[in-house]
């Protein structure tokens, strides 16, 4: 029988439970798919929380990469043995096996492993359509500031970014965190618990401010992320780690500079067939080509989701987490 983590009330990492369950055959456009690894993001925890409201209960999890085991009625392209990645609901990737509509799919080049995809899928997607689809206006040689560099995200949007030509600037709240921005990337640090970061940005920018803002953290970094922009600068508010953006207000937007704000969902750049296979493309060919490394730093079984998403919202790993089906 199939295991997966489910929950029936919002609340802590506590509510998380592991449970045996049936996956039934796949229907019409879907598929059943064997899972080798999965991964463990920040956006998991806001389902758990409910500030994602989703009906109760539910499974965790939306990214994943396993085999497929068994193919459902009118699905073109797809065959039993196939490997195989994904995210995006429906919810449900904490688990050994499920059925999934082949829409959400990406076939697994050889050359990228289970692990590895189940670390990429979804970081890796949101990297791409941050640096190429959010700010029309950054080119080559200016100076971008990430928030949580030594994240899972920010590695390889760091890493990324350099590839398109530009200048990084990185925050973190560790020395060794520091250390691995760095390799991956980052031209400057900013430690965001002792020191000022629009401070530290103008001074690093000759009192200019960056080009974009990709935050990751949201409430309490917003103000200091609008200070960071140049003007008519972007900020892409891609995550909610301390809390949601506060309301915004328009004419500070123009105070500041002219700025604009943008809080964009990877499912909306991923939505139209071409859009998704350009971004889908791009990522893999980095990978396999060995431009972008992925830092699997954290690997759990499923018997660990508590520990996991409280190591997560704990500040505990860097790079990427996710966890091993054995």
């Amino acid at each position: 029988m199939a295991r997966a983590v489910r929950f029936y009330q919002s609340g802590g990492p506590e509510v998380l439970q592991l449970e045996d369950v049936r996956v039934g055959e796949p229907g019409p456009d879907e598929v059943r798919v064997r899972h080798v690894a999965i991964g463990l993001n920040f956006a998991d925890t806001y389902f758990r929380q409910g500030y994602y409201p989703v009906p109760l209960p539910n499974g965790m999890g939306v990214e994943a990469s396993g085999v497929i085991e068994a193919v459902g009625s009118n699905v073109d392209g797809y065959t039993i043995g196939d490997r195989v990645t994904y995210t995006g609901s429906p919810l449900g990737a904490y688990s050994t096996e499920r059925v999934m509509p082949v829409g959400s799919l990406f076939r697994l080049p050889v050359d990228i492993t289970h692990e590895t995809a189940a670390a990429m899928t979804m970081r890796g997607l949101s990297a791409a359509y941050w640096l190429l689809k959010t700010n029309p206006w950054m080119k080559a040689g200016d100076t971008i500031l990430i928030h949580a560099a030594a994240g899972g995200v920010g590695l390889i949007a760091s890493q990324w970014a350099k590839l398109l030509g530009l200048r990084v600037i990185g925050t973190v709240s560790t020395e060794a965190k520091a250390d691995l921005a760095r390799a991956h990337g980052c031209d400057e640090i900013i430690f965001y618990r002792r020191e000022d970061v629009p401070e530290r940005v103008r001074a690093l920018t000759g009192g200019e401010g960056v080009t974009t803002v990709y935050d990751t953290v949201g409430k309490d970094t917003y103000e200091g992320s609008l200070k960071s922009l140049k003007r008519r600068g972007v900020l892409v508010g891609c995550g909610t780690a301390s809390g949601p953006f506060p309301p915004i207000d328009a004419l500070q937007l123009a105070i500041q500079g002219s700025v604009y704000f943008t809080r964009p969902a990877l499912a909306d750049f991923i939505a139209d067939p071409a859009e998704r296979a350009e971004l889908s493309q791009a990522l893999f060919d980095h990978v396999a080509s060995g431009r972008i490394k992925i830092n699997v730093n954290q690997r759990y079984d499923l018997e660990e989701a508590v520990q996991a998403h409280r190591d997560l919202e704990a500040g505990k790993t860097t790079g990427s987490s996710i966890f091993v089906v054995r």
